[in-house]
């Protein structure tokens, strides 16, 4: 199945309608005609992932299910476009999605925030498909536009891409931690990919006065989008938004689990019980979640539904990332249940942590992202909120 150009543009208008209704306004005319220029299912390859009624990723391709796949292709959605960064599932594993084509909502929403004026530079961090590449030179001009992707097999296929697309920005295949201080500095520095830390080298090579965005991830919750303006003085403070959810830097990625790395049989934990439920503090709102991580610092969460544990319908595991403290929450199944039996581990008890931190959220106002805000100088990460005089360093 292939589509003439009327086709295209018939479908790339649609998609600008569908993602001026989840803005709350039009795409600006700039970015309508980077999206006409460079139709997103040019970008996206053959074989594509989408999720099954379960949950599941599955494979789609473009020759067995063309109608599948192309209305993927212009649904306000992501995409992933790679699973197991490159490598084959095994037969018995389920597919992990390790690079994606961004919902386009979300993309618009970050080429606004850049405020990006003519003859700007903007340094990209994740060139994925070379979608947005492809819109950022369409408006700067390919000089002005470098892209960074550390997967080599993903930058070949975008820089043959947007080759055919009669765009040439600098595709480099290299580790976007490092930024690429070869054509720094930049008035912009926007990544695809969330961090935990905002790399030194981003700040580095952004010229003072210049911006810095990037999706936001804590252990606890993955999600934020946050906008830092590089002061003179080296260091970057800036706000954050209520969006984005994406794949972390590959250089910052931790996959821990909590039976392979954190609990041991020797382990004797204490025993105790609270009154609070723990599905308000993990899982239930975005905004606890935001600030109990944040709170937190290097603490994460998980659930465990139906542990074979006699009364035990659903177990709340949380652990530090150096894996040397962590605790379990357990909930009986009872939605009138007052008591909940605690277990702790460790040189911090953790969940007296985490209710001490869901406490502080509410008697704050309950605040979401939007209230938030960081300051990076050098290595340290100041957390605030509303103002950074009413700050404490991110621990992690």
């Amino acid at each position: 199945m292939s589509w003439n150009q009327q086709q295209e543009q018939a479908a790339v208008r649609g998609l600008l309608l569908a993602v001026r209704d989840e803005l709350g306004h039009a795409v600006a005319g700039e970015w309508q005609a980077a999206a006409l220029a460079a139709p997103r299912h040019r970008f996206l390859p053959e074989l594509i992932w989408l999720r099954d009624d379960q949950g599941r990723y599955m494979a789609c391709d473009r020759l067995a299910s063309p109608e599948v796949w192309f209305t993927a292709a212009y649904a306000d959605d992501a995409v992933v476009t790679q699973v197991n960064d490159g490598e084959a599932p095994a037969e018995d594993d389920e597919p992990w999605p390790s690079s994606s084509a961004s919902a386009p909502s979300v993309v618009f929403r970050m080429l606004e925030a850049l405020d990006l004026s003519a003859g700007m530079k903007v340094l990209e961090i994740g060139t994925g498909t070379g979608l947005t590449a492809a819109y950022l030179a369409h408006r700067l001009g390919d000089s002005n536009v470098v892209t960074v992707e550390v997967d080599e097999a993903l930058a070949e296929r975008a820089r043959a891409t947007l080759k055919a697309n009669s765009l040439s920005p600098s595709v480099i295949c290299a580790d976007g931690q490092d930024g690429w201080k070869q054509q720094a500095p930049y008035d912009r520095v926007s990544a695809t990919c969330s961090v935990t830390r905002v790399p030194i080298a981003w700040i580095e090579q952004t010229k003072p006065g210049g911006v810095i965005l990037t999706p936001w991830d804590n252990p606890w919750i993955c999600w934020g989008l946050l906008r830092l303006a590089v002061r003179g003085d080296g260091a970057a403070e800036g706000r954050f938004s209520p969006y984005s959810a994406f794949m972390t830097l590959r250089a910052q990625r931790q996959q821990l689990r909590i039976y392979r790395d954190v609990v041991r049989d020797e382990h004797r934990p204490d025993e105790s019980s609270t009154g609070l439920d723990p599905r308000l503090v993990a899982g239930e709102s975005w905004e606890a979640d935001f600030a109990v991580g944040h709170r937190l610092g290097d603490v994460w969460y998980v659930w465990h539904d139906e542990p074979e544990m006699e009364g035990v319908q659903r177990r709340l595991w949380l652990a530090t990332t150096d894996c040397t403290s962590w605790a379990a929450v357990d909930w009986d199944g009872d939605e009138n249940a007052n008591r909940y039996a605690v277990w702790q581990y460790g040189s911090r008890h953790l969940w007296d942590e985490a209710e001490a931190a869901y406490g502080w959220w509410g008697s704050h106002g309950r605040p979401g992202p939007e209230r938030f805000g960081l300051t990076v100088n050098g290595e340290e990460h100041r957390i605030w909120l509303d103002a950074p005089e009413n700050g404490w360093t991110l621990r992690g």
